[in-house]
């Protein structure tokens, strides 16, 4: 395992940067902008999926496939949406190649395509088209449906997770026969996103509004989760959806109420993704390598034998395999390391670098003493204790790390999370405190415009359950009846 990170103080991005690749998350691809992810990267994916998908299917929900490509005319028919995604889309024209018969492999220009299609940066167009066909009555209603897929953005500037040309995501996609239960469903939704982010991946999230400016392309309203970076910079973790009647009315999805009435669908969106990879490691690593929450991590516990002969090898793995069928039969996963290719040392760093949330190191005297060394990786604190009822230790241990994870992430947001009470107070707490402001807007999106450009910060929501305070814009100086969150973002 080769050594040691930059750290975060020193440079927060490069230590990003080093941190995917030396944990083996992911790598860059021949593509520009589009990354492999490697298996310990997917497996944390993975994970994920498994969850979401769960609370997905408590919900309701059931999943479904969409094409992945979208005829371009699709697009111009919702006029906001196709001006949100337009210069991120990739096109394709032609579906054959040839040999110019000099060995080049060239475009058949005889094989372009009637309609050019969009490889699909998001699926609102082809889903509705789809559902025009599936919705003709209320009973039809509601269509509770989400797909597991891959979506393109043809980014500028890209970085591994955070931001990349291709990723992988879930898209939501809901009809309903009334603007309440879409409006419900959305909001549903975002809380199903907030209780993953912050029960499984230990992030606390800033549930939110969007202000029109950073709405999603097509919303009428778009809810989303923030979250809070260790350098201070927000991060989108999630965001749901209501579409109003908008999608319905471009692709004229009706149905028969139970009065008899013909009205347009009422709809939803919503979605996460891989980004959350970049959240998890941004929220919680350190400058050893990542830290992860136990519910996450492909592997819980990690067995390291300390041995001299094979004698001893034995006698330890022995009691490693007591020890692995009681743990996994409280669901826990484990790893038993006896590879005789690498010595301990070699091994700690590599799981301290994968950020495994338990280590044990077990030795012949170990045995002798009826004892293992466990070593925590939130905290990095190493103890001795009795192998009796040492499964139910690693248990509750792994419980401890998860809300240990989680209150660290809290109180870093807490303490990064201030008032601005005018325009130069905002500037100063940007650069010299980076994190949440809490400050007065005039509620104009030319404001919030002129406050971008001046300082990079965006409006990353308006909270939900805002209290109603009366006070002034920083920038303007016009009333405010309420704070909204600001902060430079990912």
């Amino acid at each position: 395992m080769s050594k040691g990170i930059t750290s975060r103080a020193e440079d927060y991005s490069q230590w990003y940067n080093e941190l995917v690749a030396k944990a083996d998350l992911a790598e860059h691809s021949a593509v520009r902008g589009c990354m492999v992810i490697k298996p310990y990267g997917y497996s944390i994916w993975e994970k994920m999926q498994a969850a979401l998908d769960k609370m997905f299917k408590d919900t309701g929900h059931t999943n479904a496939y969409f094409p992945l490509f979208i005829p371009k005319s699709f697009f111009t028919k919702e006029a906001s949406h196709v001006e949100g995604f337009a210069t991120e889309c990739a096109v394709v024209t032609h579906y054959r190649l040839k040999n110019d018969g000099n060995g080049n492999i060239i475009v058949d220009e005889d094989a372009k395509l009637e309609e050019e299609l969009i490889v699909r940066p998001t699926s609102e167009t082809i889903i509705w088209n789809t559902y025009r066909g599936w919705v003709q009555s209320y009973r039809d209603l509601p269509i509770l449906v989400n797909q597991w897929a891959n979506v393109v953005r043809w980014e500028m500037r890209t970085r591994l997770f955070l931001r990349t040309a291709e990723f992988l995501w879930q898209e939501g996609h809901t009809a309903h026969a009334t603007s309440g239960e879409a409006i419900e469903e959305a909001e549903r939704m975002l809380e199903v996103y907030a209780d993953f982010a912050e029960n499984w991946l230990a992030v606390p999230v800033i549930r939110g509004i969007k202000t029109p400016n950073e709405r999603f392309a097509g919303a009428v309203e778009t809810y989303c989760i923030e979250a809070l970076m260790q350098d201070g910079k927000a991060l989108q973790a999630g965001t749901s959806h209501f579409l109003g009647q908008n999608f319905a009315k471009a692709f004229d999805v009706k149905f028969t109420s139970k009065e008899g009435k013909l009205e347009h669908v009422w709809a939803t969106s919503w979605g996460v993704s891989t980004r959350l990879v970049g959240a998890l490691i941004m929220s919680h690593s350190d400058d050893q390598g990542l830290v992860l929450p136990p519910k996450l991590a492909p592997i819980q516990v990690v067995i390291v034998p300390i041995h001299k002969t094979d004698d001893d090898l034995a006698r330890i793995g022995q009691f490693a395999d007591g020890l692995i069928a009681k743990l996994k039969s409280k669901n826990i996963s484990v790893k038993y390391d006896d590879r005789d290719t690498q010595r301990p040392g070699f091994k700690f760093a590599e799981y301290e670098m994968k950020g495994v949330p338990v280590r044990i190191a077990l030795g012949a005297r170990d045995l002798e003493n009826n004892t293992v060394e466990i070593a925590r990786r939130d905290t990095r604190e190493k103890q001795t204790i009795s192998q009796e009822g040492l499964d139910l230790y690693i248990e509750n241990l792994l419980t401890e790390i998860q809300q240990n994870i989680y209150n660290k992430a809290l109180e870093f947001r807490t303490q990064n999370t201030r008032e601005a009470n005018s325009y130069e107070e905002f500037k100063k707490a940007l650069d010299e405190t980076p994190g949440f402001i809490s400050a007065h807007w005039d509620g104009t999106p030319e404001t919030e415009q002129k406050i971008k450009e001046e300082t990079k910060a965006t409006i990353r929501c308006i909270p939900l359950n805002n209290k109603k305070e009366e006070g002034v814009c920083i920038y303007s100086g016009k009333p405010s009846s309420q704070r909204v969150l600001f902060a430079r973002a990912y």
